[in-house]
């Protein structure tokens, strides 16, 4: 299961992050901003998004808001120190699907998820996409332009998925290394490069290398 994170407290975000990961096996990505949690809610999928109430730059009613006004369905569970009626109102009419107060359980967040999780809040991903005459398998991890069918390993697979979902738009290899390696894996940008390399090497077989762009001294982005 994939989780954003959404806590601007050290502690308790390192914690939760910690045990969504070690005691359940979730995959966490972590900010520490609202409008980092907005550009990461609308750019990746994830089955639930964890927002703190109270978070520089965006608090989380205000991300939540913002995101269902355009048309976001995924599972939203709100986190605060607030436990009046109208503060939990206020939460749940801005979108929030669930509302945990703090201090709380790792166990009670852990049941909250679970729940959500059942609910199948999120979008089914197409099966294939097209792109610029090419069509990207999800299920066979291929991409094929012309009849010409290459074979992704998965990391360049996952690689590609992301870049065209983000089409037009510069990736940086620490937001590349943190979506699809996390955050605390044990790998350097170094292997971003090489990835791109091998990926660009099986986009020259349909033809389509120059669709991934070096962005020197950034990232990468899939042309729009």
């Amino acid at each position: 299961m994939n989780i954003l994170l959404a806590e601007d407290d050290l502690q308790l975000g390192e914690l939760i992050g910690f045990m969504l990961k070690k005691k359940a096996g979730y995959r966490v990505d972590w900010v520490m901003e609202g409008e980092d949690a907005y550009d990461y809610a609308v750019s990746s999928h994830y089955d639930v998004l964890i927002l703190d109430w109270m978070m520089p730059n965006g608090d989380g009613v205000s991300v939540c808001r913002r995101l269902r006004s355009q048309g976001y369905s995924g599972a939203v569970l709100m986190l605060t120190a607030k436990d009046a009626v109208e503060n939990r109102i206020e939460g749940l009419d801005a979108g929030a699907d669930d509302y945990l107060i703090k201090p709380f359980e790792i166990d009670e967040l852990l049941a909250r998820i679970r729940a959500l999780s059942r609910r199948n809040y999120a979008p089914i991903l197409e099966e294939q996409l097209s792109v610029h005459d090419m069509v990207l398998n999800r299920t066979s991890q291929t991409v094929d332009q012309g009849g010409k069918e290459v074979q992704l390993s998965p990391r360049e697979f996952q690689l590609l998925d992301l870049l065209i979902q983000n089409k037009g738009q510069v990736l940086t290899r620490e937001v590349i290394l943190d979506r699809i390696w996390g955050f605390d894996a044990d790998v350097s940008t170094k292997t971003i490069d090489a990835t791109v390399k091998l990926l660009r090497k099986k986009l020259y077989i349909i033809g389509k290398p120059d669709l991934l762009q070096s962005i020197r001294g950034v990232g990468y982005k899939f042309e729009s």
